[in-house]
């Protein structure tokens, strides 16, 4: 790489891979390795202004030196070394000029090969046996077999995105194609509560033992005004087709980008009194992190709602791309293998972090062990606690954001809204009854 130091510097600027916090692997950010890239060019763009300053300096430096001439003929050996002093700054002023010019090209020279260096990282590869996480599962992988293998089925110029939509829309399958899904009111309350990550987190494990396809809408005080918290829980395998949390749900949140469901979410939204304009935070695991992450670019979504922040465990969302400003902390655990079953690995942002949480877990005795241990919310809740309490930078900044619109808890409004897609249209052929006369066709009839 190209690599040349400043007028003075001791060494070339380089981006650093932040250091290891615990059992927390961290990407993305404003630590992040494209945040620091992004800091490079916006230092070669102060260059160039510098460059341009420097320019208009040389062209004073000239006109002075013309100004000079006649005054000649006044005091011949003073002018003369005054003309001489005024030409050696402008060329002095020039070499400058030209030593910015060459560290304003190489800082965008490694610029560049940072970025392809980091594109070819992100390219799956073929992993050596001690690099392959199993979930905790028997004979199911972690996050980076199961990207490595989505990947390599997908043909070129294709994602994951692109192969669920076609056999989502394939008329093979019409039962899975997305269908209008209304909203019910089932209770209200007031609660003390806790709006951390971790707590966050947790309420989601009650609210997907809820089941029956629930969200959980809560009302945040915000510096004397309201700010909202939308939890979506996990797949529920064992709910009815009208479910819209199903296995087929999926589908729609990775496929369609959840376009019957951010619609619903948005009016249990407003049922629960949220205005527009106010702040919203989104929380979800498993496919209601897809979920949530789909508000983040629903364009109608937010024009009416100022979604600020969404908080992913253990969800598929590296073919998600938010608009820009809204911030995302996305948890992934080396033995969970749901978030890399879209086959794409989440964007490396200055508004996106990434914490993979290191730790070897295994399912509690006596319980089902499911999608595998790393997929657990308790797992995630305990590595929420870790990111909170971290130093790290990234994980500071976004921390600090999502603090900043949930505030501190308290006395809050808690709504549950049950969200139920229409069934399926009975395609069957309708019973001739055997007591009403035969009819034709006019064309049978000819």
């Amino acid at each position: 790489m190209a690599d040349v130091a400043p007028v003075g510097a001791g060494s070339a600027p380089q981006p650093t891979a932040p250091a290891p916090d615990g059992i927390l692997g961290i990407r993305g950010g404003v630590g992040g390795i494209s945040c620091q890239l992004e800091e490079l060019l916006r230092g070669a763009a102060l260059l160039d202004e510098l460059v341009q300053q420097l320019v208009g300096v040389e062209a004073e430096a000239r006109r002075v030196k013309a100004d000079l001439g006649s005054y000649l003929f006044d005091s011949y050996a003073s002018g003369c070394a005054a003309i001489d002093a005024v030409a050696v700054s402008g060329q002095d002023v020039g070499r400058v000029r030209q030593e910015l010019v060459g560290v304003s090209s190489s800082v965008r020279s490694s610029h560049h090969d940072y970025v392809q260096t980091e594109a070819k990282n992100l390219v799956p590869r073929m992993l050596r046996l001690d690099e392959m996480k199993m979930s905790g599962a028997p004979w199911v992988p972690g996050p980076d077999i199961t990207q490595n293998v989505v990947t390599s089925i997908i043909p070129p110029g294709m994602d994951a995105g692109d192969i669920m939509r076609g056999l989502l829309q394939s008329p093979v399958v019409p039962g899975l194609r997305p269908r209008p899904v209304s909203i019910e009111k089932i209770d209200e309350s007031i609660e003390q509560v806790d709006p951390s990550m971790a707590q966050s987190i947790r309420r989601l494990e009650q609210l997907h033992a809820r089941g029956d396809g629930e969200i959980e809408i809560i009302q945040l005080d915000h510096d004397g005004s309201s700010s909202w918290m939308v939890l979506i829980p996990g797949t529920q395998p064992e709910a009815p087709d009208t479910n819209p949390f199903d296995i087929p749900g999926v589908g729609e949140a990775l496929g369609y980008d959840s376009e019957e469901v951010v619609p619903a979410i948005g009016q249990a939204l407003r049922e629960a009194g949220a205005e527009a304009g106010e702040q919203v935070v989104a929380v979800g695991h498993s496919q209601g992190g897809a979920h949530a992450m789909n508000l983040s670019r629903n364009k109608a979504f937010l024009s009416e709602f100022d979604l600020r922040y969404v908080l992913t465990a253990g969800a598929p969302a590296g073919g998600i791309s938010s608009e820009p400003g809204i911030a995302a902390l996305h948890l992934e655990h080396v033995q969970d293998w749901v978030p890399g079953s879209d086959g794409r690995v989440n964007p490396d942002t200055k508004d996106r972090v990434t914490v993979t949480l290191n730790n070897d877990v295994k399912t509690p005795e006596g319980e089902d062990p499911g999608l595998g241990p790393g997929h657990r919310l308790e797992n995630y809740a305990a590595g929420a606690e870790l990111v909170t309490a971290s130093r790290d930078a990234s994980l500071v900044a976004s921390t600090a954001a999502f603090a900043g619109v949930v505030g501190v808890g308290g006395a809050a409004k808690v709504t549950h809204f049950k969200l139920e897609r229409a069934p399926l249209p009975d395609k069957r052929p309708a019973l001739r009854n055997p007591n009403l006369p035969e009819t034709r066709s006019v064309a049978g009839a000819r």
